[in-house]
């Protein structure tokens, strides 16, 4: 196999590691949040990540955890309705800001739907939650560029210690 087809094979059969978001349906009213948050305290997966978008008479909690099939049934015990998403989770580090995040996916087109820190992350290091419209491709770019694409394996639980 010549060296320029072994590339094409692998770069159209690449499929970035991706994580699990969960985006929970809420009512609007006094409390909510804690019994969501408290339900996973309970738990065996931890919240790596949380993001809030209220509106009048409801909000939508994304989160992320590191164990997705776990969320799941949390949620689902809650009686919670809830989607879910696949997102990118990257490591912004020297060289790899998230300008230069940002344009490495403006140069392919991709469009950038919402982002949001993790709490809990990898390394200790800046890390972000992206959702993009093309994920697979986004994450092949961004591998390109050598930024860091973390996996669900690879999320912290809430007792390990950070860097």
């Amino acid at each position: 196999m010549s060296q320029a087809t072994y590339g094409q094979e692998t770069t159209q059969s690449y499929a970035p590691p991706t994580v699990t978001q969960f985006s929970v349906f809420l009512t609007n009213k006094v409390g909510k949040l804690f019994d969501l948050v408290e339900a996973f305290d309970g738990s065996t997966c931890a919240i790596c990540a949380l993001s809030v978008h209220e509106a009048t008479d409801h909000a939508v909690v994304r989160l992320i955890t590191n164990c997705a099939a776990d969320a799941r049934r949390v949620l689902n015990n809650e009686k919670l309705p809830f989607s879910e998403k696949e997102v990118l989770v990257v490591e912004l580090s020297k060289g790899h800001t998230l300008a230069s995040m940002c344009l490495s996916l403006l140069g392919a087109e991709l469009f950038i739907q919402f982002a949001y820190p993790l709490m809990l992350r990898p390394n200790g290091t800046p890390t972000i939650a992206l959702a993009v419209d093309d994920p697979t491709l986004a994450g092949q770019i961004l591998r390109r560029k050598e930024f860091r694409i973390f996996g669900e394996c690879d999320l912290p639980s809430d007792g390990e210690h950070q860097h």
